[in-house]
């Protein structure tokens, strides 16, 4: 387990997996359910450059947004629970409240899931991890290596075959909580994004990124 305090304005790769031998999906419904509230509880306080749902895992590449913006999302939820609203972030824990989002997130699709499918228990492995990203060549990397993996589990023969991942999208350029604009800046444009994703082999992929 990688155990890293989430701060503003980093760059992250997070990542989980279901408990045990079980799944974290079993239909198309839970997948959509499961973006849902990813966009619900953690889009307003990162910015989300890829993403791949598989039946027991998942992988997301962030940022976490400025002290700023995420000081405009706590005042809007203290708002509509009528609690108290903080000019700075010496009054709160920052990362406190950040991970408090994404235990909300796990917290509110595992319970959905376990009545759905009639279960008890612990639907994710404890504790998510994160992994900092430090370099601009890391975090292309880190997405392509998220695109490719239900290739290297076996889930798929082509990454664009896979509905549960953000290559598709992001090559449509559709209106999704992806940072479109941002994305193509680390690429430069959707060509070489597109060039840097199919003129690699999945096979490479444990040697070319370092997890």
């Amino acid at each position: 387990m990688i155990k890293t305090h989430l701060e503003a304005e980093k760059y992250y790769h997070i990542y989980n997996h279901a408990n045990g031998k079980d799944n974290l999906f079993v239909n198309e419904g839970n997948y959509d359910y499961f973006l849902g509230k990813y966009k619900a509880h953690i889009s307003s306080i990162v910015n989300t450059f890829s993403y791949c749902l598989m039946p027991n895992h998942f992988h997301f590449a962030i940022q976490i947004k400025s002290d700023l913006e995420i000081l405009k999302v706590y005042n809007q939820k203290a708002e509509i629970k009528k609690s108290k609203k903080i000019n700075n972030w010496n009054e709160v824990d920052i990362s406190h409240f950040i991970s408090q989002q994404f235990s909300n997130f796990f917290t509110s699709y595992a319970q959905a899931f376990n009545k759905q499918q009639g279960r008890r228990g612990s639907l994710f492995s404890p504790n998510f991890e994160r992994k900092e990203i430090i370099s601009d060549k890391y975090l292309k990397q880190l997405i392509r290596y998220i695109h490719y993996n239900p290739i290297h589990h076996g889930f798929t023969s082509d990454i664009r075959k896979w509905r549960y991942s953000s290559y598709n999208t992001i090559l449509s350029n559709r209106k999704s909580f992806i940072d479109q604009s941002t994305l193509i800046e680390i690429f430069n444009n959707l060509n070489e994004f597109r060039e840097f994703h199919e003129n690699w082999s999945a096979n490479n992929q444990k040697s070319s990124l370092d997890l």
